[in-house]
């Protein structure tokens, strides 16, 4: 995916419906959306309403980063939806031990980071796409470029949460049930 920070418009407001998925709180997107897409990006990154310094979704996705080894995600809140899917990538990384951290994400630490040439993964994490790379991601008008190749860490993620899902690695969660 193609997609920028969003500075000007957004999703969700403390207060509102913002954690739950109902149609509601994606229709004030298709504007903001429609001006990336004719811009050329795919989807935008939406910040919290108040300052536009913290990250929160992409699209209808949770958004994860991988940030010099660390997965990164921000906290669940009344803006941020409690997916399924990002709920299962934290669980599978923990119990893969690997260093992650549910916390704030400020849109200038990931443009330094991004800016020091930092090895930096982005994606959303979905019911329909499990895994959706972010290899481009424009921060006030300046593109920066991902790391999305075939040993990022989100792909192994992916592939333990399909391996899963599909009987081909056990299940110590529980999430399937034989019907």
């Amino acid at each position: 995916l193609k997609v920028k920070v969003e500075d000007t418009y957004s999703r969700a407001a403390d207060g509102g419906t913002g954690f739950a998925k109902c149609g509601g709180n994606y229709g004030g997107a298709f504007y903001p959306t429609q001006l990336a897409r004719e811009a050329g990006y795919d989807q935008v990154i939406w910040t919290d309403s108040k300052t536009h310094e913290l990250i929160e979704e992409s699209g209808t996705m949770n958004l994860m980063f991988v940030i010099n080894g660390t997965l990164v995600t921000p906290p669940l809140s009344g803006t941020i939806l409690d997916g399924i899917t990002r709920d299962s990538l934290l669980a599978i990384a923990k119990d893969k031990g690997l260093k992650m951290e549910v916390r704030p994400v400020n849109v200038n630490e990931l443009k330094q980071a991004l800016e020091a040439g930092q090895k930096v993964e982005a994606f959303g994490a979905g019911t329909a796409a499990v895994i959706a790379p972010i290899e481009t991601i424009a921060i006030d008008g300046k593109e920066y470029t991902c790391y999305i190749a075939e040993d990022a860490m989100m792909y192994q993620l992916q592939k333990e949460l399909y391996d899963i899902r599909h009987g081909n690695a056990v299940d110590n969660h529980h999430w399937n049930y034989i019907i």
